[in-house]
């Protein structure tokens, strides 16, 4: 027996939708670090912070490394069976995260929970994507949903391990995905989704070879800082086995009769330049860490005031999602919806670069923090969407995994680390600056410390300000490449015009919905993994 749904025929249509978005709430935001409370983890378990830096990277590669076989494992299995195998180890990961005093222990559990929360989010996207319909709509509800739970997620992990402890938050975790596992197991059907598939075919050497690539690559975009960079025998080493990795896992898949990733896709026009637009997105993302060592290092906030930040993006978020929802229902071409996050993404560094002052107040982050929450939001779902537009399934899932780990991982942390390169230089070049000041007639030995403190101070602004600026000046750019992009629309109709004259095109779009009708529902399922 077959069954696409997930729960019993008995269970009403609004309990079903309760019971995903509860799965949502709870798996979407689960990691092996939460951002909030990562110096809670360093001051708990005595670890260097690049540790949980590279934790926080390993749960993306889990997801990449996942999504080119989620269809094969989402078929080998029954529903019922595997949603409660996965609930249960994800509670039990959670639980060891919780207990665990060993850095290197987040980084594998954060791994694994990547891998994992995959197989269970792609069982929730096809009942919601068929609720929906509209692919572009979906985009819209769920990113809106899971952005904002990722930043109430963060936010209360701080507001957890404030009263209690670190721990209390990874243990709550674990309650809630056993509860879970509890209730889905009294209201899931025990049937399978469709024709029973074999595991064996899985080439799970290229998933090593994948997960080696990018983890060697997550450990030198996390500790070059640390190590200084290519002065550091343990940098150049996991450089090394991060590209041999990735030398042999596009080799191997050139053997394999059924490869494990495909690069066809990346020969497509859409492909190239959405990755090349969410690359430049992961250039705004990026200056996260420019913002947290302004406000936490300059302005002095506590942790539960920085984590507050990232509250203040809610409201740009769900207007990012209402836009989205509008934008697709009317299918209003993309370019200005995109042109919209880049410019949102521009006004947020602007006001950035000119707020790199001691006397910023905390009212002033309102309108930043909204642009920003607009423009991550409104790229996410456009950028997405129009790089995974018009691709065939198999093609879309063999390569799913790679633009993943571009997006979420690769652009993200390469431009994290390039700009806590650039600060470090620039703040050197800053105090060099700053102390022709200091001198024996303007600096006595009472106030050096006072005056010390100053200087660092600035040179901190002066290294934010400048980066900021070189943001500015790229991004300029990048509203230009957006403005001039042709977003897949024909320059010429006439081929077009004579399949029409011939009494084609009817019988083309009519065998176009039918493939499209198969096909969507899983395509559009995969699309949206965060």
């Amino acid at each position: 027996m077959y069954n696409k749904g997930l729960y019993n025929d008995w269970v009403p249509k609004p309990v079903q939708l309760l019971l995903i978005v509860l799965l949502l709430a709870v798996v979407m935001p689960l990691g092996g670090v939460y951002t909030g409370n990562i110096s809670y983890l360093v001051s708990g378990t005595g670890a260097m912070t690049e540790y949980f830096m590279w934790a926080n990277y390993a749960t993306t590669i889990g997801m990449g490394a996942c999504m080119p076989i989620v269809l094969r494992l989402k078929m080998r299995f029954k529903v019922r069976d595997k949603m409660m195998v996965l609930l249960v180890l994800l509670g039990l990961l959670s639980y060891i995260n919780g207990t665990t005093m060993q850095p290197m222990v987040f980084v594998f559990t954060a791994l694994f929970i990547g891998f994992l929360k995959m197989m269970v989010t792609i069982e929730l996207f096809l009942p919601l994507m068929m609720m929906i319909g509209n692919r572009g709509m979906f985009y819209g509800l769920f990113y809106t949903f899971v952005l904002v739970m990722n930043q109430v997620a963060s936010y209360y992990a701080v507001v957890v391990s404030i009263n209690y402890n670190w721990q209390h938050f990874y243990l709550i975790a674990a309650v809630l995905c056993f509860i879970l596992a509890l209730i889905h197991w009294i209201f899931m059907h025990d049937k399978y989704f469709a024709l029973k598939v074999p595991l064996h075919y899985i080439d799970w050497m290229s998933i090593m070879f994948f997960v080696s690539t990018f983890m060697f690559s997550a450990y030198v975009f996390s500790f070059g800082k640390q190590q200084d960079w290519w002065n550091s025998k343990h940098i150049m080493n996991a450089s090394i086995v991060a590209f041999v990795s990735f030398a042999l896992l596009v080799v191997r898949q050139f053997t394999l009769k059924r490869p494990y990733l495909s690069f066809k896709i990346f020969t497509k026009n859409n492909v190239q330049h959405g990755l090349f637009m969410l690359l430049w997105l992961g250039m705004f993302l990026g200056t996260t860490s420019l913002q947290n060592t302004f406000a936490v290092g300059v302005l002095g906030y506590d942790q539960l005031t920085n984590a507050g930040l990232s509250m203040l993006m809610i409201p740009g978020i769900i207007l990012a999602g209402v836009i989205a929802v509008f934008w697709f229902k009317k299918e209003i071409p993309l370019k200005m919806y995109i042109f919209s996050g880049f410019s949102a993404m521009m006004g947020y560094v602007l006001i950035m670069y000119f707020s790199m002052v001691l006397e910023f107040n905390y009212e002033n982050w309102y309108l930043p923090m909204l642009l920003k929450g607009y423009g991550m939001c409104s790229l996410f779902i456009s950028v997405w969407f129009y790089t995974l537009d018009k691709l065939e399934m198999d093609d879309m899932l063999a390569a799913i995994g790679l633009v993943l780990v571009w997006r979420t991982f690769l652009a993200v942390g390469f431009f994290s680390a390039l700009y806590s390169w650039f600060q470090y230089r620039f703040q050197i070049t800053a105090v060099g600056d700053l102390a022709v000041y200091i001198d024996g007639m303007t600096v006595s030995p009472q106030t050096l410390a006072a005056n010390m403190k100053t200087i660092q101070l600035n040179a901190i602004l002066v290294s934010g300000k400048k980066i900021f600026g070189y943001i500015i000046l790229t991004g300029f750019g990048v509203l230009l490449y957006v403005m001039t992009h042709h977003f897949g629309r024909e320059g010429f109709q006439y081929l077009r015009f004579i399949r029409v004259l011939g009494g084609k095109s009817v019988i083309a779009r009519r065998r176009l919905r039918e493939r499209k009708k198969l096909v969507e529902e899983i395509k559009d399922a995969a699309g949206p993994a965060v």
